[in-house]
């Protein structure tokens, strides 16, 4: 009896196995896709702003000229007196001359960023 139920049940098997070998295959672009999705994120999320912020620190150095007030990024603010190819000299008080690279500069400062500086401070007072 066990003879005759072993050709049923190699049979049953043999269709089990063809049945789950055609579930577990998939289509190859749908198992890539959240590995795509991951690195589209990335790009999107971290890369892409990056490569925004380097290029407004190459303006931003680029369009250093003398006499510009601007801020280190030790946070003290100076005067350009000199430009050289990669340095500056920065007059930080009378007579007081620094020489940084154009890397260490933070931000340019202009009359409108004091201004918005001083009107910041005028409204936490008004509001206290």
């Amino acid at each position: 009896m066990s003879i005759t139920l072993a050709p049923a049940i190699v049979s049953n098997l043999t269709v089990l196995v063809a049945a789950t070998e055609t579930a577990t295959k998939s289509n190859p672009i749908l198992s890539m896709l959240p590995l795509v999705l991951i690195f589209a994120a990335m790009y999107f999320l971290l890369l892409r702003p990056q490569r925004k912020r380097q290029k407004e620190t190459a303006a931003l150095q680029s369009s250093i000229a003398e006499g510009d007030e601007v801020i280190l990024n030790s946070g003290m603010y100076g005067f350009v007196s000199a430009v050289e190819d990669d340095l500056l000299w920065i007059e930080i008080a009378e007579k007081v001359e620094v020489r940084v690279t154009k890397g260490s500069i933070a931000r340019k400062v202009s009359i409108s960023t004091e201004e918005n500086i001083v009107d910041e401070k005028a409204d936490k007072k008004s509001e206290k």
